[in-house]
C-alpha cells in the first residue's frame, strides 16, 4: 500500500544536502530561507553538509547518506528539504537506509529527483517533487510555488487541487533579488501535442530526466516491481523535465526509458519548460514530442509548471491526478488515495 505523508502545522524541516551544498559566498541564501519559514512557524534544523562544497558535492558519498538517514530516523524532523540540486546525488543511492525509511515528505527537484523517485519505487511511501529550500528564501511565494505547503498537508484520501501559473520567469536575474525570488514576466501556456485539449488520469511518477535515466537498470529505478507490488491496474502519467539535453540526447533518453518498459501502461506524458532543449539539425524538441506521441499513441502536455523554469507545481510521485489543460490552462487535481 502506497504511504502518503503528513505535513502538520509548526513542523520541524531537516535541511540537509544529498547532492550539493552552498560555498561559503551563498551561505547567506541558507540563512535568509530559513528564517522565512521560522517567521511562518516551521522549525529549522540544518545538517553538516549544508554548509560545504567541494569537487562537484557537499560531502563523501557516505557522509551525506548517514546525515540524510539520521534525519529520516529522527521523529522530531518531520520533512526533509534540501538547500537544492546538484550532480552527483546518484552516489549515495546505495547507501541509503531503505528498510528504516520513516513516513516523512521528502521535497526537491533537480538532482534530488533521483532521490524521491527511487524511495518510492523501493519503498512505497510518496515524495513530492516541488520547490527547494533556496527559491523560499523571499518575502512571499508566488501562488504556484506557495502551493507546496497546502499540498503536503493533504491528508490520505483527500484531494488537492493545482492551476497554472499566470506567468514564468524567462531568465535568472540574481543581481536583481525580487521579493518573491523569480521575476515572473511572460505568459504561461501549456501546450499539447495534438494542439486539442486534453484530459488524462493515471498515477505521478516523474523527475528531471537528465537524472532517473540513470536509474534504469538499477535496483533503484525497478518500475516493473514496482507496479506489480503497489499499482492496482492504475495507468501512469510520467512528468518529466528537462536541465541540460538537446535534442537528440532527450531523445535518447526517452527511447530508453521506453525499451526498459516505462512507459507501458501509461495515460500520457507531461514535459515542463526546459532551459535547454537545444535543436540538432533542425530536429526539434516538438519533433521529439511528436515522435513519442506517435510511438506511445498517448497525449502529451508540455511546457508544464515543472523544474527548471519556474514557477513550479508540487507533484506528488504516486497520487492519483486528473491533468486536465484547455486553451492554454491547466489544472492538476491529485488524490491521496492507495
Amino acid at each position: 500500500m502506497i504511504t502518503y505523508p503528513h505535513l502538520k502545522n509548526g513542523a520541524s524541516i531537516g535541511v540537509t544536502a544529498p547532492s550539493s551544498g552552498i560555498p561559503a559566498e551563498l551561505h547567506k541564501l541558507v540563512t535568509i530561507a530559513c528564517n522565512r519559514l521560522e517567521q511562518r512557524g516551521f522549525r529549522m534544523t540544518c545538517g553538516d553538509t549544508v554548509w560545504t562544497q567541494n569537487k562537484a558535492k557537499s560531502a563523501s558519498a557516505v557522509k551525506r547518506a548517514a546525515e540524510f538517514n539520521t534525519l529520516m530516523a529522527d521523529n522530531e524532523i518531520d520533512i526533509i528539504i534540501p538547500p537544492w540540486g546538484g550532480e552527483l546525488l546518484i552516489e549515495i543511492l546505495e547507501h541509503i537506509d531503505y528498510e528504516n525509511i520513516r513516513n516523512k515528505w521528502i521535497l526537491g527537484y533537480s538532482d534530488i529527483s533521483g532521490l524521491l523517485l527511487a524511495i518510492t519505487l523501493k519503498t512505497g511511501i510518496a515524495t513530492a517533487h516541488g520547490t527547494n529550500l533556496i527559491d523560499l528564501r523571499g518575502e512571499f511565494s508566488d501562488e504556484t510555488t506557495a502551493m507546496w505547503q497546502p499540498v503536503l498537508s493533504t491528508k490520505t484520501d483527500e484531494s488537492i487541487l493545482q492551476r497554472s501559473s499566470e506567468q514564468f520567469q524567462k531568465e535568472w536575474q540574481h543581481d536583481d533579488p525580487s521579493p518573491c525570488v523569480f521575476h515572473l514576466s511572460e505568459k504561461t501556456y501549456w501546450k499539447t501535442v495534438s494542439n486539442r485539449n486534453v484530459k488524462i488520469q493515471g498515477r505521478l511518477l516523474g523527475g528531471c530526466i537528465d537524472i532517473i535515466r540513470h536509474l534504469i537498470g538499477t535496483p533503484f529505478g525497478d518500475v516493473q516491481s514496482f507496479r506489480k507490488k503497489y499499482i492496482n491496474g492504475d495507468p501512469v502519467i510520467w512528468y518529466l523535465e528537462n536541465c541540460e539535453l538537446n535534442t537528440t540526447d532527450l531523445r535518447r533518453s526517452l527511447v530508453q526509458m521506453k525499451l526498459a518498459r516505462w512507459f507501458e501502461h501509461c495515460s500520457g506524458l507531461m514535459f515542463g519548460r526546459s532551459p535547454a532543449n537545444t535543436p540538432v539539425e533542425n530536429y526539434t524538441v516538438e519533433d521529439v514530442y511528436q515522435d513519442l506521441a506517435d510511438e506511445l499513441d498517448i497525449p502529451i502536455i508540455f511546457d508544464i509548471d515543472c523544474g527548471h523554469v519556474p514557477p513550479q507545481i508540487t507533484f506528488i510521485n504516486w497520487a492519483y491526478a486528473e491533468v486536465e489543460v484547455e486553451e492554454g490552462k491547466g489544472t492538476v487535481v491529485q488524490y491521496f488515495c492507495s
